[in-house]
């Protein structure tokens, strides 16, 4: 090879070795800094091709995109000094890549830690203030909303990580506290039943004592119309009978005694009477004389 075509060929070397060490690229799923001799030059790079001083300036690359913190579950005490043990996660991203790097050199694991202790931080002060009902059930929207603003403002002045959300995964109750709530929930379940149950044999009590007293007055009332038809019946059938055997008074003389005849002469019974009694009238002499 010729020298010039050897000093052509060093000359394209090093413009290569020149490009490759000072062109980067930042994605728009990424945010850049830019350092000179580990000091800050340029914390606002846009995303697109950019150019840095070969072994002079460095550029560390972060991932923009929003990041899930999914911290361990952790024991917090209630303002009733009842302990809880919640398992919560947070979403995040970088805001100010200049405060991001200083305060976690750039290194995502320590990010997370200092996060995850803020918000473990957040949420021992925020469950401090409320009864575990309000932590469980009442006021968790609440408090996750204040506890989302808050962990923003610190972070974003102390990390330059924005928190855009904090939810709660889980609120469980350690074991010997749960056995206990479970026991008095259970006497409280038990104490309402029988309560209902008391108050329904009251209420049956009633009905059934107000069912009885309508029976009765239905069946004096009936007892009453019963005897009234049955002796306006007698009444009638009286003066019915009346009417027929006033028309012929020896014939209803004559019937009456057949009658008695037949009801007297069926029964093993003995009756003493004088001969000439008035009940053998018919019995001597058929047209009763």
């Amino acid at each position: 090879m010729s020298p010039k075509a050897f000093a052509s060929a060093v000359i394209v070397g090093a413009v290569l070795l020149l490009a490759s060490q000072g062109l980067y690229v930042v994605n728009e799923t990424e945010r850049a800094i830019k350092l000179k001799f580990r000091e800050i030059v340029d914390a606002d790079i846009q995303p697109g091709l950019h150019w840095k001083v070969p072994f002079i300036e460095t550029v560390k690359l972060f991932d923009a995109r929003v990041l899930t913190l999914d911290s361990s579950p952790a024991r917090f005490l209630t303002a009733g000094k009842k302990y809880v043990i919640v398992d919560a996660f947070a979403k995040w991203r970088i805001k100010d890549v200049r405060a991001y790097y200083q305060a976690t050199s750039g290194n995502r694991m320590e990010a997370s830690k200092l996060l995850s202790n803020l918000m473990n931080k957040g949420l021992r002060d925020e469950i401090a203030a409320r009864t575990m009902h309000d932590v469980v059930s009442g006021e968790r929207d609440e408090l996750m909303t204040k506890l989302t603003g808050l962990l923003n403002t610190e972070t974003q002045s102390e990390l330059g990580i924005e928190v855009l959300d904090v939810r709660v995964k889980a609120i469980d109750l350690p074991d010997d506290l749960s056995e206990s709530v479970y026991q008095r929930m259970s006497a409280e379940r038990e104490r309402e039943a029988r309560e209902h149950r008391s108050q329904g044999r009251e209420l049956a009590e009633g009905i059934q004592a107000d069912a009885d007293r309508q029976k009765t007055v239905i069946v004096a009332e009936a007892y009453r119309d019963a005897e009234r038809t049955r002796g306006e019946g007698d009444a009638e059938a009286s003066r019915i009978y009346n009417a027929a055997f006033s028309k012929d008074p020896e014939f209803y003389a004559f019937t009456r005694s057949l009658t008695a005849y037949t009801e007297t002469f069926n029964q093993n019974d003995v009756i003493l009477l004088k001969p000439d009694s008035e009940f053998f009238r018919y019995l001597k002499d058929p047209s009763g004389n």
